[in-house]
């Protein structure tokens, strides 16, 4: 945490004076003396903060608060919302900012900063033939700050992104399709270039995500491979089975171990560095109302809600109970909110006036810690991923059945929450009584089993989680129709561009996913 400190208050600074300041970095790049001071492993820091809506900007919540949660987990009904903070998802309304944050945010942070690694790491840079591994793996993190972007809208800015130094003020638009092909042929070629024999030159101390393990960024990039492979296996089932394949073959996640986690800390500030998730739910800060879903707790609550034993063991470590915590833990008595009622709705329904917080069930509060890491990728979304493949018969190479990798996916999904808290524990024997109370295959449809699973893998990851749903179909949601909605009682399906980009970039028109509506689908949505 001492080491993750120090690159970031450095490379904050760094990140300033590269991103903030293009005349004095156009004149730095032709004054190699004067840049021989720069170390790009401060910029790659930032970078690596950057993926979890975090680094240079200073802003630690903007994109959690106003998208992933304001749309994501309420579209994909994991949180439902009766009043307060930003939830266009729980009723299909708009909120500018949270169309915008994923683009503004993005293109001007994460990918700025590796945008400039990769600039000056590269062919006639100023540390061309230097940074080798630190190069690899921005261009891994680029691969998925990119395939965020697109996820949300569809058609993107992508080849001449980035390239206002060299005076590209109005990047071209380009296909989805052509972006996924793009980005898994630089998956392919940055992990077949990670090398653990070349030079470290300060990797090790700025990659606070596996300290310069070499052989673990293999795996990520391997895994986030098999993501994208799948994402894209409803529209080009060939490519996908040749990306399948190569994933495979190159070696994903093995365990809980291989995570992908960006660490956060108590610091430097109130505004930075700090879990952005946890700061938008904090009563005195985003004040977002933790609400767990109808949808969600009655899913976790099993086929029979009046046995506990058939609950799902992370039912008690996601929710954190209604009312006092102190009290009411039963998981018999845990009740969700349902997605697209106001106060005098529930009021309605429930037949008397509602105490929402001594009624509905919240958020586990040993998640909401402003220091607890921030997920980004986990070994059971990658069984899960495994074990569609081998069902739907796509590529080649799987070792073991999709009940092994499903079965896998499954236990390391309900295993994999420790890092919040280490009380957040369930036991070997709990994942094993679950999986054979509800086998996989039988109770109901195997495809259907591994979507859903996939869906609960994601809870605070919602952008993902609305990504699998739009392209699984699963869980199968009822969508809610409340009064002056845009979408005509539709579950949202994408974002608006931001009004700027519409009016500002002249390609928008002939190059976008139109119309620009929440009801049209992206490329690989089908």
């Amino acid at each position: 945490m001492k080491n993750l400190k120090k690159y970031i208050k450095y490379g904050l600074a760094v990140v300033l004076v590269t991103g903030c300041d293009t005349k004095q970095l156009h004149d730095l790049n032709i004054n190699p003396q004067a840049l021989n001071e720069v170390d790009l492993n401060f910029i790659f820091t930032s970078a690596e903060l950057g993926i979890a809506s975090n680094g240079s900007t200073g802003d630690n919540r903007y994109i959690d608060w106003r998208t992933n949660i304001g749309m994501c987990a309420y579209a994909i009904q994991q949180l439902a919302n009766s009043g307060g903070g930003i939830a266009p998802g729980d009723k299909y309304t708009v909120n500018a900012e949270t169309n915008a944050a994923p683009f503004e945010f993005t293109y001007n942070d994460q990918l700025k900063n590796v945008a400039e690694i990769l600039k000056q790491s590269g062919p006639g840079g100023f540390a061309e033939g230097k940074y080798l591994n630190m190069r690899q793996a921005a261009r891994i993190i680029r691969a998925f700050s990119f395939a965020r972007l697109t996820d949300f809208y569809g058609n993107i800015p992508y080849s001449e992104a980035n390239q206002g130094i060299e005076g590209v003020f109005f990047p071209k638009y380009e296909s989805q399709e052509a972006v996924y092909t793009d980005l898994l042929k630089e998956l392919d070629e940055a992990t077949a270039a990670l090398n653990a024999s070349n030079p470290d030159e300060g990797f090790k101390n700025a990659d606070f995500i596996y300290n310069g393990d070499i052989a673990k960024w293999k795996k990520w990039g391997f895994s986030l491979m098999l993501r994208l492979a799948m994402r894209i296996s409803n529209v080009d089932a060939a490519k996908a089975a040749t990306y399948v394949t190569k994933a495979a073959a190159g070696g994903v996640f093995a365990s809980n171990a291989d995570n992908v986690w960006v660490a956060m800390a108590d610091g430097p500030s109130e505004w930075v560095n700090q879990n952005g998730i946890s700061r938008a739910f904090d009563p005195g800060d985003g004040g977002q109302p933790p609400y767990l879903s109808a949808t969600l707790v009655n899913w976790l609550k099993g086929t029979n809600p009046a046995i506990a034993t058939d609950d799902d063991p992370r039912l008690m470590i996601i929710s954190g109970g209604i009312g006092d915590v102190t009290i009411n833990l039963d998981p018999l008595k845990q009740k969700g909110m349902p997605n697209g009622y106001d106060q005098a709705m529930l009021d309605n329904l429930e037949g008397q006036t509602v105490d929402v917080p001594k009624t509905y069930s919240r958020i586990n509060p040993r998640m909401l810690q402003d220091s607890d890491p921030y997920m980004i990728m986990n070994y059971g979304e990658v069984e899960l991923l495994l074990a569609e493949a081998i069902e739907r018969k796509i590529g080649t190479g799987i070792a073991g059945t999709a009940k092994s990798h499903y079965d896998a996916g499954v236990k390391a999904s309900m295993q994999m929450y420790t890092p919040y808290d280490a009380s957040l524990i369930v036991t070997d024997a709990a994942a094993t009584a679950y999986l054979t109370t509800y086998p996989y295959g039988v109770t109901k449809p195997a495809l259907q089993m591994i979507g859903e699973q996939m869906w609960v893998n994601k809870f605070f990851n919602w952008w993902e989680a609305w990504s699998d749903w739009r392209r699984t179909g699963f869980p199968v949601l009822t969508p809610t129709n409340y009064p002056g909605n845009v979408t005509n009682g539709t579950i949202p399906v994408r974002l608006r561009y931001p009004t700027n980009e519409v009016a500002g970039n002249p390609n928008y028109q002939a190059g976008a996913t139109l119309p620009d509506e929440f009801t049209t689908k992206v490329w690989w949505d089908k």
